[in-house]
C-alpha cells in the first residue's frame, strides 16, 4: 500500500508539473503576441488570431517570434 501511495503521488506531481510547463509556455506565447500588438484592441485581436494560426500551422517555438513579427508588420488598419 505504501508503494501505491508513493506511485500515485509521484505520477500526480509529474502530471501537474507537465501541465504547469505547458500553461507557462502558452502564457509566454500569448504575452509575446500581445506585446507586439501594443494597446490597439483590433491589433491585439489580430495578433491573437495569428498566434492561433501559428499553432495550427505547427510553427516551432524558436521561429515563433519572427513569425509573429512578420504578422505584426503585415497588419493593416481596417
Amino acid at each position: 500500500m505504501d508503494y501505491f501511495i508513493i506511485f500515485i503521488t509521484s505520477v500526480t506531481g509529474l502530471y501537474f508539473h507537465g501541465w504547469l510547463y505547458v500553461r507557462i509556455k502558452r502564457w509566454m506565447d500569448r504575452d509575446l503576441a500581445l506585446s507586439l500588438a501594443g494597446q490597439d484592441e483590433a491589433r491585439r485581436a489580430y495578433m491573437l488570431e495569428r498566434l492561433a494560426e501559428a499553432r495550427t500551422l505547427g510553427v516551432r517555438r524558436r521561429d515563433l517570434a519572427q513569425w509573429l513579427e512578420r504578422a505584426a508588420a503585415e497588419y493593416s488598419v481596417p
